[in-house]
């Protein structure tokens, strides 16, 4: 599990919490190709577009669609959040399948964060939106009288256990996918199974590609739906 250890850039075995290490330098790649990406393919806006004009237009399109789908027209307005999550994750899983890469969305600190930001956002705009109506989220109305307290505790658990479970998600695939790499790739110096360990290597890691995007796109989705909650908590 060395390939997820932390470490600083500059020397010495002690992270502060202002000490660059490979984190900060893999989230800041992340973001300057995002960046690049961006400003690159808005740049000229071609009628017919170029190669990263068009990849820049197709993720704009499929987040935005799918903002509009499922939180509504109203979720229409936060759909930049949304979209930064979603480039931010794919660019962070892509840049972390890189040999030699650190793959920073494989640590729960950094997808706790972004959950947690997600999870006190959706509740903050609840409750600017609806005030103490928002609470009525976690009262099934539909549901017999006698079920309703009970199930309103459950509602309860599992509006707050959303942020252990989007973060965990993510962080929980991406570290499985690169530790089944590195296991079968141990196996590679073995001269009897090393062509087997080699097209397993090769499999696990076009598996990961998908992952890569998949995860991307369930913290994206998920955020949608959380977001439909806070702005729409009657339904």
């Amino acid at each position: 599990m060395d390939q997820f250890i932390v470490k600083p850039l500059f020397g010495g075995d002690v992270v502060h919490w202002y000490t660059p290490t490979n984190v900060t330098l893999w989230m800041a790649l992340a973001v300057l190709a995002i960046s690049a990406l961006m400003v690159f393919g808005t740049r000229g806006r071609a009628v017919v577009p170029s190669r990263t004009q068009s990849i820049a237009e197709l993720a704009y399109g499929f987040v935005y669609k799918m903002v509009e789908d499922v939180a509504g027209k109203d979720g229409v307005k936060y759909f930049p959040y949304i979209m930064t999550l979603f480039l931010f994750i794919v660019f962070a899983n892509f840049l972390g399948l890189i040999p030699m890469s650190f793959t920073t969305t494989s640590h729960i600190a950094v997808t706790a964060i972004m959950a947690m930001a997600v999870f006190l956002s959706v509740t903050i705009l609840g409750f600017v939106k609806h005030g103490a109506s928002f609470l009525q989220l976690f009262w099934i109305s539909s549901a017999p009288l006698v079920l309703r307290p009970i199930l309103a505790i459950i509602e309860i658990i599992s509006y707050f256990v959303r942020p252990v479970s989007h973060s965990i998600r993510l962080a929980g695939n991406m570290m499985a996918g690169h530790a089944v790499i590195k296991v079968f790739a141990a196996f590679g110096a073995v001269v009897a199974i090393a062509p087997l360990s080699i097209f397993a290597i090769t499999a696990i890691y076009a598996l990961e590609v998908l992952v890569s995007f998949i995860q991307a796109y369930v913290f994206a989705i998920l955020t949608c739906v959380y977001l439909k909650d806070a702005l729409h908590p009657h339904h």
